[in-house]
């Protein structure tokens, strides 16, 4: 039985440690980030796959930091066979990466060399991309530069978000895993090396890209707004008050307002104009302090005193 070590941390490592589970793999720990405070009352809470762990009775290692911990040195006691991540958080050392017998994998939620690095779901929505994929690749001490043992991809829709493309991805990268691991360990896959020309990189999202930028066209807000849904959430400002925006559609219209102007309200949606003489609709908002809401109810509300002609944004965002 092959002798297993996983870690991950989010809900999209889930599906994959249980699918791991079910196909009888000896898994011998689970490792994972922390314990954190979540929430208005800073609640501490487990991470999703650490809760997994404990439903099917794994041994749960936390380091705040991998490298030198104690966690570390028993991984390297239990001498694992094969290490497999999948969105776990944190670089491992080489000195790790070098004790598993089959090497150390990751579970990467891109079609790489496209979109290293910690927001590739986002970075695929926001940039319009019509396709992404999961890539199952071997570990280096480079963030996600390993020889690619696999990939598999799959089409984005215009309703897609980071929740149900993140959902999509862990069920195919679970797949593509189950399939990949009896060719790997019987030694029948030839590693592929990436191709270093086409890498591009998905760093986490910096929060001055939440803000809505109006001289951007009506799809690429709409893109922005899928992409950032629903974590960390697109704003902008009204009245200099935070507006959170949960859900849009770009229009057919056009207009010669000027980037940012409230053009149209109907009962149950405004219309702001964007660049390139583009309209989008705004379906869905969440205003400081409050919770998600339609525009209808907004606008029968705290949003009543909206009016055509207005501007949103701020500081010419």
């Amino acid at each position: 039985m092959t002798k297993i070590v996983f870690m991950g941390t989010p809900a999209f490592s889930v599906p994959i440690l249980e699918a791991l589970i079910a196909e009888k793999y000896e898994v011998l720990a689970v490792v994972t980030q922390p314990d954190r405070p979540v929430g208005r009352k800073k609640i501490m809470t487990e991470t999703p796959v650490k809760k997994a762990a404990l439903k099917h009775g794994l041994l749960v290692l936390q380091p705040e930091k991998i490298t030198g911990s104690e966690e570390m040195a028993k991984i390297i006691e239990m001498k694992p066979d094969l290490l497999i991540t999948a969105a776990f958080g944190q670089f491992l050392p080489q000195k790790l990466l070098s004790v598993p017998k089959y090497g150390a994998i990751n579970v990467h939620a891109s079609l790489l060399p496209k979109y290293r690095g910690g927001a590739p779901v986002h970075y695929a929505l926001i940039n319009g991309e019509k396709e992404t994929g999961v890539t199952i690749m071997y570990m280096e001490k480079k963030m996600d530069a390993g020889a690619i043992l696999s990939q598999r991809s799959l089409a984005i829709t215009e309703k897609d978000d980071v929740g149900t493309l993140f959902e999509r991805l862990s069920s195919l990268g679970k797949e593509l895993l189950i399939d990949t691991l009896p060719e790997l360990l019987a030694g029948h896959i030839k590693p592929i090396l990436q191709d270093e020309q086409k890498v591009t990189f998905s760093p986490n999202i910096k929060p001055e890209e939440e803000i809505i930028d109006w001289a951007k066209e009506a799809v690429e807000i709409d893109c922005q707004v899928r992409g950032m849904r629903p974590w960390p959430g697109a704003y902008t400002f009204v009245n200099d008050s935070r507006l959170k925006i949960w859900d849009t559609t770009p229009t057919n219209e056009k207009t010669n307002k000027s980037p940012g102007v409230i053009i149209k309200i109907e009962k149950d949606a405004f219309f702001v104009s964007c660049g390139n003489n583009s309209v989008i609709q705004i379906n869905e908002l969440q205003p400081a302090g409050k919770s998600r809401m339609t525009t209808k109810s907004y606008l029968s509300g705290i949003g009543s005193q909206l009016i055509v002609g207005e501007m949103v944004g701020k500081n010419g965002n």
